[in-house]
């Protein structure tokens, strides 16, 4: 059985945000909802969540044309609309009686062999499914999202004893392959996994945080990178969750967990987060929360002071723990940061080792929901690793603290080690297993374990993946681009061209590349090395244009962002197997440039050569005109499509995890019976075209939506895109078209307007509007 309809009952926050995912993955999705008291419009809450959805930011869709996919309803009238759906996900209020109600009225139209299952963050399934007939239960389970549910990849599955095994098997494969997810298998107990713990840490955090007199910005600080934190850190986290949120699980946990469960000893309510909610301090979605931006005193930075209960000023973390890289070394700090570090982490971490097996069968499927769910970048097993058991077993016996027996039997040892080129992790027996990934999936991790690479340097590497297939990747800092970036690509061409099939571009880095590495080119314009800088873009034209005529196929497989020269590598593979959450543009006016390694004649290339484009010369060329000339970068890989930065042709994976593995088979299937592209010849307007860009670029200066040196940046394009000095009569390769490029760059980099622009992105981290 596949899932080919699907329907979401609960409009809220989660309940809509699950519909609106669906429908990103292309299947069709019924949205219902309460009737509202004295409404007109009996569908309005549901109709009302798709308008929200519409606006939300960040996007809940991929593609606006996505919400034509959702059909809503209300419970009272439309709930023959699941008569054909295959799988039927409950998202109304945390009470079981409600859900329970709901199920009945469900259980009396759903056809045979449908799945139902809850998104409920706390109740257990036994609970749930009390009283329901086992026609029901053999058809239920909890499939468990995280908000938002389009960004957040962790699906928590919990089947109960009567559940269909095959039922499982089919929400899994669903919400792995379609939606993306990481599926991790749990127990029913209350909260699950991730819920389980990380309401634990939060709660732990904000007692020590309290208790030892820090600051909201010292806990967050403490508590980030070196733990593998995201830098939103304790409060920050509590501010985009929802203050409001918190005390809901947190009832929930306290009315379910045992009475003896470590948890139920450290809950507090302070009065203060209690002042906050009732006076609309909810977090991001309200007033503020932790922190917020006080736009009557000029939108300055405020954080809450414990003390006095009011906002102030954010002020500058200055302890020394705060600055510290490994976690090891915070916790024995001896100041209040490490201090607050023992009593927040080090509590989590003993509380997940007594976890398992109780939750969940194994340290990897607890670590893993704590990455996927609150985006940990090592789970608890993993920092206990970093620290060391050893350490961790006698810091437990200097605070008094019991150690869980899991903890004991690790003594000596690490709950993760690599064994001939495998990861294995330790069982609750004290022997080790190997990790086991799903079908399908193909990380390049596992390989570098196993296996030495083809050539590396210092910002990227060359791996057999296996089939005559290499992967090239990047690891300089951010994966920006850089010369031995750009060498190891010209050695890649050399290798894979001697008898290999064909290559992917790919990384397991947070982005593909935000870039050209801009500090190399803000010291050589300082100097004035200007033949330097030209001939970095010579050779970096020279090595993306020996990429796309290389003997063999090239396929690039970027997720997140891919920026710049990251996208202009991408542009010149023969596809690109992308991520389905892709953030791809050439960005480069706004450090006042223009793409000079080829992006520009890719894009024009694309656009003319495109049979469903407005007929004439000038649309095609108006179009890479806006989009390179406002920066513009997709929200996704759908949208990408839509800029003409992706192909029709090209591939969008759902789940990261599967992504070099599709990347890899589209290489083989090119592979049969390969040829390489021709030099392609174009007809440009010339100045015709760069006289009407100036003209709408000039007026958009005095409508004041451009500012002084946009103008100087924007002419630059104009006269590239239209061809420089040639007219309709005149055909044009592509390498006229990258000379215009490079000498349009060289010009841009000496103007002081550029080299400001260039200084305040690497300062600060944003664009100068100069």
């Amino acid at each position: 059985m596949s899932i080919q309809k699907a329907a979401v009952l609960g409009a809220g926050v989660m309940g809509s945000g699950i519909a609106a995912h669906i429908a990103n993955a292309g299947i069709p999705v019924v949205l219902l909802d309460i009737v509202p008291k004295g409404a007109s419009n009996r569908n309005a809450i549901a109709e009302g969540a798709v308008q929200k959805l519409l606006k939300a930011d960040p996007a809940a869709f991929m593609h606006p044309r996505n919400a034509k996919l959702v059909t809503t309803g209300n419970l009272e009238d439309n709930l023959d609309l699941l008569k054909d759906c295959d799988l039927i996900i409950e998202a109304v209020l945390e009470d079981p009686q409600v859900k329970r109600d709901l199920y009945a009225k469900v259980e009396a139209v759903r056809k045979d062999g449908s799945i139902v299952s809850s998104n409920t963050s706390t109740i257990p399934l036994k609970i749930l499914t009390q009283g329901l007939p086992e026609r029901f239960a053999k058809d239920f389970l909890v499939t468990h999202f995280f908000n938002p549910p389009r960004y957040m990849r962790l699906l928590e599955l919990v089947a109960g004893p009567e559940t269909r095994a095959d039922a499982v098997k089919t929400v899994e494969a669903f919400g792995d392959e379609k939606l993306g997810k990481g599926i991790v298998h749990c127990k029913d107990t209350p909260g699950f996994i991730a819920n389980r713990i990380g309401t634990f840490w939060i709660q732990a955090s904000v007692n020590a945080a309290m208790d030892l007199g820090l600051t909201v910005e010292e806990a967050d600080a403490v508590m980030g990178k070196p733990f593998g934190i995201p830098k939103t850190g304790i409060f920050g986290l509590i501010d985009l969750v929802g203050l409001d949120l918190m005390p809901h699980v947190s009832k929930s946990l306290q009315t379910t967990l045992p009475k003896d469960d470590p948890y139920q000893a450290i809950y507090r309510a302070p009065a203060l987060f209690k002042r906050l909610i009732e006076e609309g301090y909810t977090g991001r979605k309200g007033k503020g929360g932790f922190y917020r931006i006080n736009r009557e005193a000029g939108k300055r930075k405020e954080a809450i002071d414990f003390k006095t209960g009011e906002y102030r000023p954010q002020i500058k973390v200055e302890l020394e723990s705060a600055g510290l890289k490994h976690p090891a070394e915070v916790l024995g700090h001896a100041d209040r940061g490490g201090a607050f570090a023992r009593a927040a982490i080090g509590a989590t971490l003993a509380y997940a080792a007594s976890l398992v097996p109780e939750i969940c069968e194994t340290v990897a499927e607890l670590d893993a929901g704590m990455k996927l769910g609150y985006n940990w970048k090592f789970g608890p097993f993993e920092l206990i690793d970093r620290i060391g058991v050893d350490n961790i077993i006698a810091a437990l016996k200097a605070a008094n603290q019991p150690v869980p027996a899991l903890l004991e039997r690790a003594k000596g040892k690490s709950f993760y080690r690599v064994q001939d080129g495998k990861l294995e992790f330790l069982t609750v027996g004290g022997e080790y297993r190997p990790v086991v990934r799903p079908a399908g999936v193909l990380l390049l991790e596992d390989i570098k374990r196993a296996t030495k690479p083809l050539a590396k340097n210092g910002s990227a590497a060359l791996w057999d993946i296996g089939d005559g297939v290499a992967c090239l990747e990047f690891t300089s800092k951010m994966n920006s681009i850089d010369p031995e970036i750009m060498g190891m690509v010209q050695k890649s061409i050399g290798i894979v061209g001697k008898g290999m099939k064909g290559l992917v571009i790919y990384n397991e880095g947070s982005n593909f590349s935000v870039g050209a590495n801009l500090g190399l080119a803000i010291f050589a314009a300082n100097i004035a090395m200007w033949p330097t800088i030209e001939e970095s873009i010579a050779s970096g034209q020279a090595t993306y244009k020996a990429l796309k005529f290389a003997p063999f196929p090239v396929v690039a497989a970027p997720k997140n962002m891919a920026l710049g020269g990251g996208c202009e590598i991408c542009l010149h593979s023969d596809a690109v197997q992308a991520h389905a959450e892709l953030y791809i543009g050439l960005v480069e006016v706004g450090v006042g440039v223009i793409p000079g390694w080829g992006g520009c004649k890719e894009l024009v290339l694309r656009a003319t050569a495109n049979k469903k484009r407005p007929g004439g010369p000038m649309p095609p060329l108006v179009q890479v005109f806006e989009t390179i000339s406002t920066a513009k970068v997709s929200r996704s890989a759908e949208q990408a499509k839509e800029l003409g930065i992706l192909r029709p042709t090209d591939g969008i994976t759902m789940n990261a995890d599967r992504l070099l593995a599709d990347a890899k088979a589209k290489v083989l299937a090119l592979a049969e019976g390969y040829q390489a592209p021709e030099m392609q010849k174009i007809r440009l307007p010339g100045s015709t075209a760069e006289a009407g860009f100036n003209l709408a670029v000039a007026d958009f200066r005095r409508q004041g939506k451009a500012t002084k040196h946009d103008v100087v940046v924007s002419a630059a394009l104009a006269h590239v895109l239209a061809g420089g000095d040639t007219d309709m009569v005149d055909e044009i390769d592509e390498d006229r078209l990258t000379e215009l490029e490079r000498e349009a760059f060289m010009t841009l980099i000496k103007t002081p307007g550029t080299l400001a622009r260039i200084e305040h992105m690497l300062t600060t981290g944003k664009p100068l509007r100069n």
